[in-house]
């Protein structure tokens, strides 16, 4: 029997089969929660995951955002085999920290370190929203106590960028109590003369807003962050009042005095140099004929 061929070499009928430029540019795209604007995967990378037609920033991974924050290689990870355990034997946490591993592809929900920033040294922890939301338990509290207590000891700053949902309810008590460990760690590191910053990101809720993130000496949040303690309609429901428009946006806090500023996040890592120069002792040369500031200040 005679075998029909026809077809088997025609042309390409449209632009797709061609593979032609049309092809290539409809690659993987995400639609911008704000503008819902769809934008090719690349383009986003490139743009450090902010939203080329209107600004909003998307969700970072960690390891992402100190590629963008710390100059190329300069980077040492501390405490990084720490691993939660389910030791009140909560019903599925277990499948929950092993979900969380495989999804962030991390060991827990912060990243601790030491690193430089155009050249200015400084301790570096990121919380990772991808691990549990970025919910606090034992092991980020204890992660975040030790990297200001090498802080403290080595005479350094600290940079933290935040996101999370709160305390991680599964662990109890235990990560309630890592509120005050990390408070006090921060204060300690203060006493010594040493310099905090934190940069608050989408979103920062919960026991991580009542403690070590707004404990900065400069409190930085990048545009449209969610920022709070508990949520919009928990507290509408508690007072039985309609909220502010837009309350708990970065923008609402700057404005009533919680944020010190908002800053892209293009321009972050210029603007943290330029704040651990300025509260490094000895760092700011003053020109001839220019008044020292007032040791008092």
């Amino acid at each position: 029997m005679a075998m029909n061929l026809m077809g088997l070499f025609r042309s390409p009928q449209n632009e797709l089969e061609k593979g032609g430029k049309e092809a290539e540019d409809d690659g993987i795209r995400s639609a911008c929660p704000r503008c819902n604007v769809q934008l090719p995967l690349s383009d986003l990378q490139d743009n450090m995951n902010v939203c080329t037609a209107c600004g909003f920033h998307f969700r970072v991974g960690p390891r992402e955002r100190i590629a963008y924050i710390a100059d190329e290689g300069s980077f040492q990870e501390l405490d990084g085999d720490m691993l939660s355990r389910d030791v009140l034997d909560f019903p599925g946490y277990d499948q929950k920290l092993r979900n969380a591993k495989l999804s962030s592809r991390e060991k827990d929900a912060v990243i601790c370190g030491t690193a430089q920033v155009l050249g200015q040294p400084c301790a570096l922890f990121v919380m990772d929203p991808n691990f549990m939301m970025g919910s606090m338990g034992t092991v980020v509290g204890e992660k975040i106590t030790r990297l200001f207590e090498t802080a403290t000891e080595r005479g350094t700053p600290v940079v933290g960028f935040t996101v999370s949902g709160g305390a991680r309810m599964q662990e109890g008590i235990l990560s309630l109590m890592q509120m005050a460990k990390t408070s006090a760690a921060v204060r300690r590191h203060s006493d010594a003369g040493m310099f905090y910053l934190t940069v608050l990101t989408d979103p920062t809720l919960g026991g991580i807003t009542a403690s070590f993130a707004m404990d900065g000496d400069i409190i930085m949040a990048e545009p449209g962050a969610t920022i709070g303690f508990a949520g919009a309609r928990v507290i509408e429901q508690t007072i039985r009042k309609k909220l502010p428009q837009g309350f708990q946006t970065a923008e609402f806090l700057l404005e009533h005095g919680f944020v010190d500023l908002i800053v892209p996040r293009e321009q972050q890592k210029a603007t943290i140099a330029q704040l651990l120069k300025m509260h490094t002792p000895g760092s700011m040369n003053f020109e001839e004929g220019e008044v020292e500031p007032d040791e008092r200040l």
